[in-house]
């Protein structure tokens, strides 16, 4: 099956996905989730720049400081995300750092059972 065919099989099996955004709010949201991912991918970039994982062209551009720039802009893009979400991120840092430490605190204790 050439490319053009598998192309329009595949086409065929797909469900279209009908995203109805109907408010500003969520288009903001998506385009922020995009955002995202987008720096998110730029920080893996130079995790494997960091690892020598990356294609030679890539490794001789490659500065280790630019990483410190990706992860922030990484976090930058989550509070951003948050905010549009009406998402408190105080609470769901508190939260889930509650929720971290009791489930080692658990794991702990069933090893000490042990």
């Amino acid at each position: 099956m050439d490319l053009k065919n598998l192309q329009k099989k595949i086409g065929s099996l797909t469900t279209k996905i009908d995203y109805k955004l109907n408010s500003p709010r969520e288009k903001e949201i998506l385009a922020k989730t995009v955002k995202l991912n987008e720096e998110v991918g730029e920080l893996c970039n130079d995790i494997l720049g960091i690892l020598k994982l990356q294609r030679a062209s890539k490794l001789n551009k490659f500065d280790k400081r630019n990483m410190y720039q990706e992860f922030a802009d990484v976090i930058i893009s989550t509070f951003q995300l948050a905010d549009a979400a009406g998402v408190d991120m105080q609470r769901a840092i508190n939260d889930k750092v509650k929720s971290i430490e009791k489930k080692t605190q658990n794991e702990s204790e069933e090893n000490n059972e042990e």
